[in-house]
């Protein structure tokens, strides 16, 4: 009886026999019981005593599944006992090494996702349950990536499951009473895309008020993180919730975060933010605009300044601010100056006044002073010369005073202290100036700051400047005096949005 049942042995057993080739089969192990699908790891070098070119598999005899030298693979088989084929080819050689395994039955280990063969982003999500282990209930769940540490879970999980990049075969594991078992899947891990670099909705420039900013990304989900101070941000950086109010000069720099991709490109928005400052006008005041385009300006050489001048002005549409812009050609000899004025209102009541101007220095012009007066005549009928200049012989702001009485006056330019030197005004741009003084019923005049592009210069002096010229009733003259540098030359000056307020 027992040599029957030795012959049957026989005649059903496998030999396994390792041919002299150095085929390495890591898993399974020869006589192994595997749950399908099974991983097969193979690997050699020499096929035959040749060179190995290739390797391959196959269950019982199956049609041969082909593999390069060193593989791993994930193989599907029925239940039940099989040979498992382990093969090589060189050149003109082949050679296989014969395992024995048997499939026994799978657990029900369910794997939601991934897919079997995904390609997926790191970190990705794990999500698996299972109810029997090797058919016997499950205690526990697990994970690991090719031969890493298992993670242990509970029997319905969901996980975040980081990798590197490239082909992984993860492991989704059971265990029960005295047995475990495990689902293989290929997963190959790829680079994520990356968010959509932030858009900002204010354009990088230079502004002239406060401004509201507002970072977007086109992809969905996305966290934007942002920083105030030019630096690259990153996800600890200030995260954006909403519009950034922008009331000074700053640099944004932005970035986008989001699940399954990769961190976006920086954008970057430069704001200079410069605020127009000037003064003070009250809702009362009145204002003449444009007195540069009115008509019945009166042009002479002033007798005050040495050598001789001449003066010509005309509207132009180039260099222009408001479509009409006054040109001013002057040509003079000895330092002379030339004197622009036009009558533009008749009022003796009002005490402040701002002269607002945008002014433009041609390129080439020789220009020594440039004076910009406002004159009034009060209610007494004296007359109040309210003279400011750029003097560049004093290089300093300057202004005008009495320092006689107004029917002997000595008139005498006094400098502030302020620079100021036209010469060094930007040639072919424009400059803007706003001159704010002041007087009271005695004729006393106070200059009260001077703003040019902005940027304000206090002078706060009080001088007397008061006139008897027996000039028209409450007239308001405006003069744009030009004075050359030199023995002779001339000049080419624009003015514009010439406007002067009272009140």
């Amino acid at each position: 009886m027992k040599t029957f049942l030795f012959a049957v042995l026989a005649l059903t057993a496998c030999t396994c026999t390792v041919s002299a080739p150095a085929i390495t089969v890591t898993t399974p192990a020869n006589g192994a019981q595997v749950t399908s699908p099974f991983r097969l790891v193979a690997s050699t070098t020499t096929c035959g005593s040749a060179p190995a070119v290739s390797m391959g598999y196959s269950i019982d005899n199956g049609q041969a599944t082909i593999e390069p030298t060193s593989f791993t693979a994930s193989v599907s088989a029925s239940l039940g006992a099989h040979v498992l084929h382990v093969k090589c080819w060189g050149k003109k050689v082949n050679d296989e090494v014969l395992l024995n395994i048997t499939v026994v039955p799978s657990t029900n280990i369910v794997v939601a996702a991934p897919a079997n063969g995904a390609q997926l982003t790191s970190p990705f999500q794990l999500a698996a349950s299972v109810t029997t282990c090797a058919s016997l209930p499950a205690v526990s769940m697990g994970y690991s990536l090719d031969e890493g540490q298992a993670i242990i879970e509970p029997t319905s999980f969901s996980a975040k499951v980081a990798a590197s990049i490239g082909s992984h075969v993860l492991h989704v594991k059971c265990w029960g009473q005295k047995v475990n078992a495990e689902t293989l899947l290929n997963i190959t891990v790829i680079q994520p895309p990356p968010a959509a670099t932030p858009a900002f909705s204010l354009a990088s420039g230079t502004y002239t008020s406060k401004e509201t900013v507002a970072i977007a990304s086109a992809t969905a989900g996305s966290t934007i993180y942002y920083t105030l101070d030019g630096s690259a941000p990153t996800t600890a950086s200030l995260r954006y919730s909403g519009p950034i109010a922008v009331g000074a000069s700053v640099t944004i720099e932005a970035m986008a975060a989001a699940p399954g991709y990769a961190d976006s490109g920086l954008a970057r928005a430069d704001y200079v933010i410069k605020l127009p400052t000037g003064p003070n006008i009250p809702s009362n005041a009145v204002s003449v605009t444009q007195v540069q385009a009115m008509p019945g300006w009166r042009i002479k050489h002033d007798p005050a300044t040495g050598g001789t001048s001449e003066g010509a002005m005309s509207l132009v549409g180039d260099p222009t601010l408001s479509g009409e812009t006054a040109e001013f050609n002057t040509s003079f000899t000895d330092w002379g100056g030339e004197l622009y004025s036009v009558t533009y209102a008749t009022d003796p009541n009002p005490q402040n006044f701002v002269y607002d101007a945008e002014v433009w220095i041609q390129e080439g012009s020789q220009l020594g002073n440039l004076e910009m007066d406002n004159n009034q005549v009060i209610a007494n009928g004296d007359t109040i010369i309210y003279a400011f200049q750029c003097a560049g012989d004093t290089n300093t702001w300057d202004y005008s005073e009495n320092s006689g009485t107004p029917t002997a006056p000595v008139v005498q330019w006094v400098k502030s202290g302020a620079p100021c030197n036209p010469e060094s005004w930007t040639q072919n741009d424009w400059h803007h100036v706003q001159i704010s003084y002041s007087r009271d019923d005695s004729g006393n005049v106070t200059y009260h700051s001077v703003w040019l592009d902005g940027v304000e210069t206090p002078i706060e002096k009080t001088v007397n400047s008061d006139f008897a010229l027996n000039w028209a009733p409450g007239v308001l003259i405006a003069n744009f005096q030009v004075d050359g540098v030199g023995a002779s030359g001339s000049s080419d000056l624009y003015l514009d949005n010439l406007t002067i307020y009272r009140w």
